[in-house]
């Protein structure tokens, strides 16, 4: 398994942990300065933990199939902790939000105004319905960007991939090109060898023949 993943998971597991506490200890306070930093505290690891989210996923695509795909099923589980860490934070936020109204309300002396007609309730509906349509193409464009994201890693490692089989391939042409040279050079030293031989055979044979036709002369001038 790759240290550089496992050492993001750690502090996943460890940012984790604390926005689970730091959840649970808001969802208990009531609204004020203190309940308002503690939301912030949460707004800014659960940002640290799609950061962290976002490295794991970039190193386990780098990685061989066989622990890719253990790494990716393992992040799938940490994407959905993390979901619900954001579910949390939002439920608290909005309860927060809802409490600040009330108070302001009360405070105002405008407790009649929760007596709207049911013309401004239909008003109220049709924002209301806006801002969750808003809310839906924010996600959906979210949602499109980490989908071009995870593409974008996915060629690049397909281009990763294939300049190593180039590499490789040019690596064993390399080697075969150095094996021809060697062969070259042996049948160039072979080649000498013979023309050498050759030229010593028909020297000894040229001699030979000269003692030959002196040793016939000299039987035939006696």
């Amino acid at each position: 398994m790759s240290e550089v993943f496992e050492g993001y998971e750690r502090q996943y597991c460890e940012l984790s942990a604390n926005l689970s506490r730091k959840c649970n200890s808001a969802s208990l306070l009531p609204h004020g300065e203190e309940k308002g930093e503690k939301i912030s505290e949460i707004k800014s690891g659960l940002d640290d933990c799609d950061v962290l989210i976002r490295k794991m996923d970039l190193e386990a695509r780098s990685l061989q199939p066989s622990v890719k795909a253990m790494l990716l099923a393992k992040l799938r589980e940490y994407k959905s902790d993390l979901n619900n860490l954001k579910r949390d934070s939002k439920r608290i936020t909005l309860g927060s939000a809802n409490q600040v109204s009330r108070e302001e309300l009360m405070e105002s002396g405008m407790a009649d105004v929760l007596a709207v007609s049911a013309d401004q309730r239909e008003r109220v509906s049709m924002s209301t319905d806006r801002l969750n349509q808003s809310g839906d193409r924010i996600k959906e464009s979210r949602r499109t960007v980490l989908e071009t994201e995870q593409l974008g890693v996915s060629i690049l490692e397909d281009l990763h991939q294939q300049r190593q089989t180039l590499l490789h391939s040019h690596n064993k042409l390399h080697g075969v090109d150095d094996a021809i040279d060697k062969s070259k050079k042996v049948l160039t030293a072979m080649s000498r060898r013979m023309t050498k031989n050759k030229m010593m055979i028909g020297s000894v044979i040229a001699g030979l023949v000269v003692v030959i036709i002196f040793i016939i002369i000299f039987k035939v001038s006696h």
